[in-house]
């Protein structure tokens, strides 16, 4: 069960849900990419020298295996990265959670919100991510960078604040 699911209070419901775009896997996976190719060489050249006598194929065989091992946890901390992020509106406020092991939350009610920015660049606008900025009351800033669809979160949060105040004014 995800962060948000677990720590709904009564009468929340989930309204909106983001994550981190699929951008942030580019470099790692690049990087990963790049080693884990080095590996396979390496593997292929210990292949290639297996019936040598002066003994090299075995220490390709494990640079190889150290090179495939690094890529692989490059890849699988970035994808656990990006998977251990959520972000959610509620009826009631704002949840965002970075971390699997170590971990760090933000929730703010809707009533403490001042704002939502966002920043995109012209790439980021195309690809649909983003930086978002949420202003608490008194509060300092919390940035989140490169969330998917960070335009539908200002939206769903805006409209969920136009929501109590509505309630507040007919009140």
């Amino acid at each position: 069960m995800s962060y948000v699911d677990e720590n709904l209070i009564e009468g929340e419901v989930v309204l909106y849900r983001t994550t981190l775009h699929w951008i942030v896997l580019v470099a790692p996976m690049t990087i990963a990419a790049v080693i884990g190719f080095g590996g396979l060489m390496a593997l292929f050249a210990s292949l290639a020298t297996l019936g040598d006598k002066n003994g090299t194929a075995g220490g390709l065989a494990t640079v190889s295996l150290v090179l495939i091992l690094i890529a692989a946890a490059i890849a699988g901390l970035a994808t656990w990265h990006r998977s251990s992020t959520e972000m959610a509106v509620t009826n009631k406020r704002v949840m965002i959670k970075v971390g699997m092991i170590s971990r760090r939350t933000t929730e703010i009610t809707l009533q403490k919100i001042e704002s939502v920015g966002v920043d995109q660049g012209l790439l980021a606008r195309l690809m649909n991510y983003g930086s978002i900025v949420v202003r608490g009351t008194g509060g300092t800033p919390e940035p989140f960078s490169k969330i998917s669809h960070p335009l539908e979160f200002r939206r769903q949060v805006q409209q969920q604040i136009d929501k109590l105040l509505a309630v507040a004014a007919n009140a």
